[in-house]
C-alpha cells in the first residue's frame, strides 16, 4: 500500500442500466437517487476499457494479489453476449500478468441461457442468482411490470447452471428479507436449490424510510433469521450462509464476510454505465445523490476515489462509528451495520447506529449463545498460520498444544481398565511423575520427541510397545543428569533412546539398565545433527517408531550420505527463507526431526501423526535437487501444522474426508507454488481454493482459514 491510500480490491461495473423486472424493494429505482434515469442504458466499449485499465493501474501500483469485479446493472444480461463478452476480454487482458482476477455477475437469471453460460464458462465469470425464497415470497417483490411472476423462469435458470457443465461458476442465491414471508418456508425452498451460498440481505431503509415491522414486535428481522439459523443447523448446515458465518467469524475474532457487518474498511467502488465512480450503491436509499463522488475514469486513478471523503469515512473501523456503536458490546461483530442504514436526514448524517440496530444486536447475541462460539476461539495466531505470516510465534503456541494433546494420550493409556501390560510401563510412568515434581525440564522434553505421539495412538490400537515409554523417559532424563538411572527395553540388541541416539548391547534379557554416563558409552550411536542458516535439526534415522509417513523410511546413512544432506538442505534452505520468509519463520521455531525417506512422499500425501517438529524427506543420492527438497519440506510442514490445528480446531465435518484432503492439499500448495513459480499450478490451486471456499462441511472458523489461504494466492 501507498501513503494513506486503502486500495480498493472490489469493483462493481454497471453494465446495463435498465431491468426487465420491476422489483419493489429494488434500490436502484425505488429509493431515493433516481441517477438511472439521466444515464446511458448500455455501458460503451471506451468506458470498459477505461476502467479496465485503471483498475490494473491500481492493483499494480498496490500490488494487490487478486480483485473482484461484479458485472451488475439493472440487469446485467441485458448488455447482451457481444458486449459482456468484450468487457470479460478488456478485464482479463488488463489484469494479466498483474492480478488475479475474481470475474462475477449478479443476475436475476431470466435471460440466463446456455450462450451466456458458454460465454461465462469461458471467461471463468462466477454467477450470483437474486431470488426470495419460496412462489410466495419470490412473488410478493420479483415481479414483471404487469404483474407477472418470474419464479419460473428463475427456477429454470438455476437448474441450467447447476448442470454439470456449469456448476462450478454458480456462486449462490441473494435473498432480501421479508418478514411477511415465512422464513423456513423461504429458506427450504432455496437450500432445495443447493447452491454453493446463501446471502440473507436486509432491505435497505433509513432511519427516515425505516423497515416494514410488525406490531408489538421489537427484532423481527433477527427472529426471523434466528428461525432459519435453527432449522440450518437442525439440517446439520448443509449449505454455507453468509450472514451467519460472518458474526460466527467475527464473535471468534475473525474477519467480517459481508460489507453489512463487520469492521473492515470499505474497499468497493461502483462504476456506472456513464463512466462515473460512485460509493456502494446501497447509498441510493439515503438521499438523491449519496453515491456520487464527482469522479470519473476518464480523468480520475482508483487512488483519487479512495481519498473521497464518503469513501474514508468509511476506512477507520471503530473510530468511524457513533458513540452509541463504539460502547456497544457487540460492536466488533455488527461493525454499526451497512453504513447506509444508519443514515437519518436530520442532520447527523450516518453518524448513528444502525436502523436495524436492534435486531442487529439480538442475532449477534443468539448467534454467540447457540453456537457456543466463544468456546471455539481459535489459537493464537490462527489468521497468520492461515496466510503464512506467522513469525513463529503461532507454531510455538501449537507446539505447547501438542504437547497438552501428547500428555492427554498417554493419561488416557494409564487410565484404561486394561492398563498397559508391558512390565517397563508402570515404574516408567511413575518415575516421569516424580520427575515432573523434582525436575521441569524432563516431561516437557519427553513430550516435545515429535514421535512419542504415533507410539503413543499405536499404543491405543495394540501395535506398539508401552515398554518404549521407558526408553522416552530415559532420553529425556539421563542426558541432563535428573536422573541416576532407568531401566529401558533391548530389542534386538539395541536399547535406544528417542532423539538423542542408540545404544548396542550384550544381555540376555529384555531390558537393561542405562545410566547418565550412556552417551559415552562403547556402542554408542549417535543421532546426527543438521545446520543451517541458524537452525538445528536431527537427523533422525534411528528412532524406532519414526516410521509414521506416507513411505517407509530410510535406515541407518552412511556418512557420504550425511554429507549429502548437510550440501542440500543449507540450499534447500535459502529457497525458503527468500520465497516463504513466513513459512521459515515458522520451520525455525517449530521443526526438530527430519528423518530419511526411501522415496518422495508424494503429491497425494496427507501429512503424519508427527506434526509439523518432524518431517520426513527423501534426497535421490546422485541428482539431489534442493528445489524439489525445499517444496517437500514446505509441503510436509504445512501438513504438519494442520495436523496440530486440528486437534484444536474444528475446521469442518470429519465425516466429509474429501473436504479434508481438499483443504489439506490446498494448504500446501498455497506456499509451494510459490517455490516452485509455476502459473499453471498457482491457477490450478486458485481452481482448488475455489472449490474449497463453497464447500458446505467447512465450520465458521474452517472458512475464516480457507479465506486466510486466499489471501496468500
Amino acid at each position: 500500500m501507498t501513503g494513506s491510500v486503502v486500495p480498493l480490491r472490489q469493483l462493481v461495473l454497471k453494465v446495463h442500466s435498465r431491468c426487465d423486472l420491476a422489483c419493489r424493494h429494488c434500490y436502484v429505482y425505488e429509493h431515493a437517487d433516481q441517477s438511472w434515469t439521466s444515464r446511458p442504458t448500455v455501458i460503451s466499449e471506451e468506458i470498459v476499457s477505461r476502467t479496465a485499465l485503471r483498475l490494473a493501474e491500481h492493483a499494480k501500483a498496490h500490488e494487490l494479489a487478486s480483485v473482484q469485479v461484479i458485472l451488475h446493472g439493472g440487469e446485467p444480461l441485458l448488455a447482451g453476449p457481444g458486449r459482456l463478452r468484450f468487457v470479460c476480454e478488456q478485464l482479463r487482458g488488463a489484469l494479466r500478468g498483474i492480478s488475479d482476477l475474481d470475474l462475477r455477475i449478479h443476475t436475476n437469471g431470466l435471460q440466463l441461457n446456455q450462450r451466456y453460460l458458454d460465454l461465462f464458462a469461458e471467461y471463468d465469470v462466477r454467477v450470483g442468482i437474486s431470488l426470495d425464497g419460496d412462489r410466495a415470497a419470490n412473488d410478493r417483490h420479483r415481479l414483471y411490470r404487469d404483474g407477472r411472476s418470474s419464479y419460473d423462469k428463475v427456477l429454470a435458470a438455476i437448474a441450467r447452471l447447476r448442470q454439470d457443465r456449469y456448476r462450478h461458476l454458480f456462486a449462490g442465491i441473494l435473498c432480501t428479507v421479508d418478514v411477511r414471508n415465512d422464513p423456513v418456508a423461504v429458506y427450504d425452498a432455496l437450500a432445495l436449490l443447493r447452491p454453493p451460498r446463501i446471502d440473507f440481505l436486509l432491505p435497505h431503509a433509513t432511519w427516515d424510510t425505516p423497515p416494514p415491522r410488525p406490531q408489538d414486535t421489537a427484532t423481527p428481522y433477527a427472529d426471523w433469521l434466528l428461525a432459519i439459523h435453527d432449522r440450518w443447523t437442525g439440517q446439520g448446515r448443509p449449505v454455507p450462509v453468509r450472514l451467519f458465518d460472518s458474526v460466527i467469524s467475527t464473535l471468534g475474532g475473525g474477519p467480517a464476510q459481508t460489507e453489512s457487518m463487520g469492521l473492515e474498511s470499505a474497499d468497493v467502488v461502483v462504476v456506472e454505465t456513464d463512466g462515473t465512480y460512485e460509493q456502494a450503491d446501497s447509498l441510493k436509499t439515503a438521499y438523491d445523490g449519496a453515491p456520487g463522488t464527482g469522479k470519473d475514469v476518464f480523468r480520475h486513478t482508483l487512488d483519487e476515489v479512495s481519498r473521497h471523503p464518503g469513501m474514508t469515512a468509511r476506512q477507520h473501523g471503530l473510530d468511524d462509528l457513533s458513540a452509541q456503536c463504539r460502547a456497544c458490546p457487540v460492536v466488533r461483530s455488527c461493525g454499526g451495520g451497512l453504513f447506509a442504514h444508519r443514515y437519518r436526514g436530520d442532520g447527523s448524517g450516518f453518524d448513528n447506529p444502525s436502523v436495524y440496530c436492534a435486531d442487529l444486536k439480538q442475532l449477534v447475541e443468539s448467534l454467540g449463545t447457540r453456537t457456543g462460539v466463544d468456546a471455539a476461539r481459535p489459537v493464537d495466531g490462527f489468521d497468520a498460520l492461515a496466510d503464512g505470516t506467522d513469525d513463529g510465534t503461532a507454531v510455538r503456541a501449537l507446539a505447547e498444544i501438542r504437547q497438552h494433546v501428547t500428555l492427554d494420550l498417554l493419561k488416557e493409556l494409564n487410565a484404561e481398565p486394561a492398563r498397559p501390560a508391558g512390565k517397563l510401563w508402570e515404574p516408567a510412568w511413575q518415575l516421569a511423575l516424580d520427575l515432573q515434581l523434582r525436575d521441569e525440564r524432563v516431561l516437557p522434553s519427553l513430550l516435545a520427541h515429535p514421535y512419542t505421539r504415533p507410539w503413543a495412538i499405536r499404543c491405543l490400537d495394540a501395535t506398539a510397545s508401552p515398554d518404549h515409554l521407558a526408553s522416552l523417559v530415559a532420553a529425556a532424563a539421563l542426558p541432563v543428569g535428573a536422573a541416576d538411572s532407568v531401566e529401558v527395553p533391548v530389542t534386538d540388541g539395541i536399547a535406544y533412546l528417542p532423539g538423542a541416539g542408540r545404544l548396542r548391547v550384550e544381555t540376555v534379557g529384555d531390558s537393561v539398565e542405562l545410566t547418565s554416563d550412556v552417551l559415552r558409552c562403547a556402542g554408542w550411536e549417535p543421532v546426527r545433527r543438521l545446520r543451517f542458516g541458524g537452525c538445528e535439526v536431527a537427523l533422525d534415522d534411528i528412532d524406532p517408531y519414526r516410521d509414521s509417513f506416507a513411505v517407509p523410511v530410510r535406515s541407518r546413512l552412511t556418512d557420504d550420505e550425511v554429507a549429502l544432506w548437510r550440501q542440500v538442505l543449507p540450499q534447500a534452505w535459502q529457497l525458503i527463507v527468500q520465497a516463504l520468509p513466513g513459512t521459515a519463520a515458522g520451520m525455525a521455531a517449530g521443526l526438530r526431526v527430519l528423518s530419511p525417506l526411501v522415496a518422495p512422499p508424494g503429491p497425494d500425501a496427507t501429512g503424519a501423526g508427527s506434526g509439523f517438529a518432524a518431517l520426513g524427506l527423501h534426497l535421490a543420492p546422485r541428482d539431489p535437487e534442493p528445489v524439489r527438497a525445499a517444496a517437500d519440506l514446505v509441503r510436509g510442514f504445512r501438513l504438519g501444522i494442520l495436523d496440530v490445528l486440528l486437534d484444536e480446531c474444528e475446521l469442518h465435518d470429519e465425516a466429509d474426508t474429501s473436504t479434508g484432503a481438499l483443504l489439506a492439499d490446498t494448504y500446501a500448495r498455497a506456499a509451494t507454488d510459490t517455490l516452485h513459480d509455476d502459473p499453471r499450478s498457482a491457477a490450478r490451486t486458485r481452481a482448488r481454493w475455489r472449490e474449497l471456499s463453497d464447500s458446505a462441511s467447512l465450520t465458521a472458523l474452517g472458512r475464516r482459514f480457507v479465506d486466510g489461504i486466499g489471501r496468500s494466492l
